[in-house]
């Protein structure tokens, strides 16, 4: 399936998007281990269903530049709420895994007349009291590794194997993420703005994340009025990666219930 991928820029922000597919438009925003971990995704999602996938790297991801005033997840919603608008798309599928769900819920907010339909996906940005998310930052990739994967194994980061690309943005990544979700990677004014999310939602959760528990993922849902939550098994923080089949068969089942 051919893919196009534009730079363009969005005020002062230059973003990169990706494009696969035909018919109803769906954003789908990656997380904190890069826009790697949702290509294949959209790919699938693409050939399967009669869907026109825009997939941006966020700036700062995967070696792109950022502004320096961009430092904030609510920003990165307001950039995405412009390019839906000069793309004049309205009903749009928003899906965002990890970080990525955490800018969805943003722009669901942000943008209601744009977003038709959301999905979370084991995403951050809630600040429980009950369920906290780990702090990322404190581990190592070896940990990450671990509290990320129902089977860890072939999933190690090996830093020393890396070229000197591929360090630089392993680092930029870390840096973007640091920048956009803060050391706590949680936002404690949004469990009490979730109640203003009028798009359907499904929150989709890997039964085996350990960064964010399914129980956050319950809280995440409880938060957000109708909201549907699921979980998938044999996936931890990235069902998408793990257990891609199930994640479709979600997509599929939302899409033919929300009409």
């Amino acid at each position: 399936m051919p893919v196009y991928t534009v730079s363009t820029i969005y005020g002062d922000v230059p973003v990169t998007i990706s494009e696969r597919g035909s018919g109803r438009p769906v954003l789908l925003l990656h997380g904190g281990a890069g826009p790697d971990s949702v290509t294949g995704f959209a790919d699938q999602l693409a050939a399967r269903r009669p869907a026109r996938v825009l997939t941006p790297v966020h700036p700062g991801f995967g070696g792109t530049p950022r502004p320096g005033s961009l430092d904030s997840i609510s920003g990165l919603a307001s950039v995405y709420g412009s390019l839906l608008a000069e793309l004049g798309l309205t009903g749009v599928t928003v899906a965002g895994s990890s970080i990525g769900g955490w800018i969805a819920a943003e722009l669901a907010l942000a943008a209601p007349d744009r977003v038709g339909r959301l999905v979370l996906i084991d995403a951050a940005g809630l600040d429980s009291a009950d369920h906290p998310i780990a702090d990322f930052f404190a581990l190592t990739p070896a940990e990450v590794a671990e509290r990320s994967w129902a089977n860890p194994a072939g999933h190690q980061i090996d830093l020393a194997g890396m070229t000197d690309a591929q360090r630089a943005v392993f680092a930029g990544n870390r840096a973007a993420l640091l920048a956009y979700g803060g050391q706590a990677m949680a936002d404690p004014s949004l469990a009490g703005r979730l109640a203003g999310i009028g798009a359907p939602t499904l929150v989709i959760w890997g039964e085996a994340d350990r960064i964010v528990t399914p129980d956050f993922g319950k809280e995440y849902a409880a938060a957000i009025p109708g909201a549907t939550f699921r979980l998938v098994p044999e996936a931890g923080h990235l069902p998408q990666l793990e257990n891609p089949e199930a994640v479709l068969a979600l997509f599929g089942e939302f899409a033919g219930s929300a009409g």
